[in-house]
């Protein structure tokens, strides 16, 4: 670990400061997890991306499940665990199924749509574009402002994971969800 989780007793009005769009319960190392108590290390940097971040969570035009199927794809690619296992759960509860989850991991899909979100991460993984016939595929299911969210969150949650493996953000306890 090359960035340790601030210690309880460090956390100040900074750190507050940093994390005042979280839920209040969630303003304390336990309830936030190993990444945010990494992150409040820098509290000026955590409140700016978390803010960027919360769009994408709660604000964004694009639907949950795909955002989570993007979103584990990322962290597939990028073999970010910690992204992973935390996904994991949120893509379930989003309606992502096992079956579908397991075909994330090797770039496949059933349905057009999710095929044309792992086709995106892979090409802006791989080129950082999205090709003519990816973006076409994705414009036949969304719309503008959906395909820019998806784009940003592509890009957010590969920032985030590259951030996450350098840092050395372990899995919090209560996350499971091994590969």
């Amino acid at each position: 670990m090359r960035v340790s989780p601030l210690p309880a007793d460090q956390w100040d009005d900074a750190v507050d400061r940093a994390l005042s769009n979280m839920p209040i319960e969630r303003r304390n190392p336990e309830a936030a997890g190993n990444l945010v108590a990494t992150l409040v290390r820098h509290p000026k940097l955590t409140r700016a991306f978390l803010r960027f971040n919360f769009h994408l969570l709660y604000g964004s035009t694009l639907p949950e499940r795909l955002r989570e199927l993007a979103v584990l794809r990322v962290a597939h690619r990028r073999h970010c665990e910690y992204e992973w296992r935390h996904h994991v759960r949120m893509g379930g509860e989003a309606g992502l199924t096992p079956e579908v989850i397991e075909g994330i991991q090797r770039g496949e899909a059933a349905d057009a749509l999710d095929r044309a979100v792992i086709a995106a991460v892979d090409e802006l993984e791989d080129d950082s574009v999205i090709s003519d016939a990816t973006w076409a595929a994705l414009s036949e299911h969304l719309d503008e402002r959906q395909r820019m969210d998806l784009v940003f969150t592509i890009g957010c949650y590969g920032a985030l994971a590259m951030a996450i493996n350098t840092f050395g953000v372990e899995p919090d306890a209560e996350e499971h969800a091994e590969r």
